[in-house]
């Protein structure tokens, strides 16, 4: 019954989703400090029996100091963000076990009370898969090896500190839930190599034995998940399924291949998300962009924007990236004032990011969007007007059909996986309810800069554009006949390290007759935003 109670005293405390948004990791940085008080208010109570506990408070208190030391952007490197969680969930139930050993159903009631009292938010069990399975998605997307991962190191630099057999069993013990044998089979890999080093190991190695074993069966290789069986059998004759399975995978096999040396681990990775471009989209995540077609080459360009009155007093810096279809770069066009007043307006309304599904147009949460977004209204506070008159000024849109201002922070390994901005023609129920049209254009802006990471790309065009704080980045989605322009699908890629705040605004169809009507000529576009002719030849 003691335990019923605290089970049902700390679900309470648990909130999923953190993960999402790096903002919230770094208000739960705190959250470890309270843990180790806590820890040592209960050994103070219980005195010389609690020895163990007083060892967990000595290891909270240790990679408090750490995390303290390296201020909020402790947090941006998703390996420390996974650790964190981690203690916060696996390791925190060892304490809780701990103190049911004895009478501590009134002591945890009171730490259940402070925490909710807490304006800090503890992460659940979907925070800790959700952790795992982004570092999983880095290691693809970065080709980061998994030793290397498991050590602390990205990209030749030491990061963080090293996993644990057990950290790195957890996240093997991710990838399997979610029937990733190929991931599962090299974490517990390195998992079996950790714990040889470990005094104590930090898990059992039955344990480890089990996942890797059935890994091997899921990959096609019986004879090795039948030798790890075996040997799982030895070292657990108690083990529930050990002889049982040894039974399974020898049938499997019928006496054929029971000599010989065991075959290699070839282990092969399958997709199953269902995006058919994944090897280009991570490519150009990498920064592995190929080069500008010659015809362009010689072409892009950098001008100054003076097309309005107000602009030739403080014209607006404008750098083509790309032409056919147009995608260019806004220069300088939001301070860092700015962007404090949006993050500050943001952070209380942050929600997990959703999208539009494309039969019935509700909004629901997706695993291939990992944000937390919020929307601001123009007339919230007098800087959301200033940056809505400014994007008029500087696309030559109408801002009255225009989405509110929605603002996004990205969360581990948080990413947008492949997508369109606008509607397309089977999605009837996309934006009816505003009865503003279809998306004609996208004004995204670059609130935070990544160290690593985090490009917005375009696939099917091979541009990749990687995030630099001030700047928006602008294209049509639509062309100049009102049609979806296929060539503007694109991605979010995963941040590997730092943190990502966008801000972005959806422009509509309605209000834009005149600011960009259908051209006279079937494919027609733009190339250049505003009046560029006083400056330069069309190219």
């Amino acid at each position: 019954m003691r335990a019923v109670v605290l089970v049902c005293l700390l679900a309470g405390l648990a909130h999923a989703d953190l993960f999402t948004a790096i903002a919230d990791l770094q208000h739960m940085l705190g959250a470890e400090k309270d843990v180790t008080s806590v820890i040592d208010q209960y050994i103070a109570a219980e005195r010389d029996r609690l020895d163990d506990l007083r060892r967990y408070a000595h290891e909270y208190v240790h990679r408090n100091a750490h995390a303290e030391a390296v201020g909020p952007e402790f947090v941006t490197n998703p390996i420390n963000a996974y650790l964190l969680i981690k203690r916060l969930t696996s390791e925190w139930k060892k304490v809780e076990n701990i103190m049911l050993n004895n009478k501590a159903t009134t002591f945890l009631k009171n730490i259940t009370d402070n925490r909710v009292k807490s304006e800090v938010k503890f992460p659940g069990e979907e925070d800790l898969s959700g952790a795992a399975i982004a570092l999983l998605r880095l290691q693809d997307t970065y080709k980061l090896d998994t030793l290397d991962l498991s050590n602390g190191i990205i990209g030749g630099e030491k990061v963080s500190n090293k996993l644990s057999g057990h950290d790195t069993f957890e996240v093997g013990r991710a990838a399997y839930n979610q029937k990733d044998y190929y991931h599962c089979l090299m974490w517990m890999q390195v998992a079996l190599n950790k714990i040889e080093n470990e005094s104590p190991a930090t898990v059992e190695e039955s344990e480890i034995l089990e996942y890797l074993a059935y890994s091997l069966y899921q990959q096609g290789n019986v004879r090795r998940a039948l030798s790890l069986t075996k040997r799982l059998a030895k070292i657990a004759p108690n083990h529930p399924r050990a002889k049982g399975n040894v039974k399974w995978y020898e049938d499997m096999l019928q006496g054929k291949d029971m000599v010989g040396d065991l075959p290699p681990i070839v282990n092969k990775r399958v997709e199953f998300d269902g995006i058919v471009e994944r090897d280009a989209y991570e490519a150009l995540c990498r920064g592995e962009i190929p080069p500008v077609e010659k015809k362009w080459k010689n072409k892009l360009r950098c001008y100054l924007k003076r097309d309005k009155p107000f602009l030739k007093i403080a014209p607006i810096k404008v750098e083509i990236l790309r032409f056919d279809p147009l995608a260019v770069l806004f220069k300088n066009v939001i301070s860092d004032s700015e962007i404090k007043v949006i993050k500050e307006l943001a952070s209380p309304k942050l929600k997990r990011a959703t999208v539009q599904n494309s039969k019935t147009g509700e909004l629901e949460h997706a695993t291939y969007r990992i944000s937390k977004s919020a929307w601001l209204k123009g007339d919230l506070h007098p800087v959301i007007e200033r940056v809505n008159r400014r994007i008029e000024d500087f696309t030559g849109l109408y801002q009255g059909t225009s989405e509110e201002l929605q603002v996004a922070n990205y969360g581990l390994g948080g990413h947008y996986d492949p997508h369109f901005d606008f509607a397309r023609k089977e999605e009837k129920n996309a934006f009816k309810t505003l009865n503003t049209g279809n998306r004609i254009a996208t004004v995204l802006f670059y609130m935070s800069q990544p160290e690593r990471g985090g490009a917005t790309v375009f696939n099917h065009l091979g541009t990749a554009v990687f995030p630099s704080k001030n700047d928006a980045l602008f294209w049509y989605n639509l062309r100049r006949d009102g049609e979806g322009d296929l060539r503007t699908r694109h991605a979010a890629c995963p941040v590997l390290l730092g943190v990502k705040w966008v801000s972005n605004k959806w422009i509509h169809e309605r209000g834009q007759e005149f600011t960009r009507p259908c051209g006279l000529e079937e494919g027609v576009q733009e190339n250049f935003i505003g009046d560029l002719s006083p400056y330069v030849n069309d190219p």
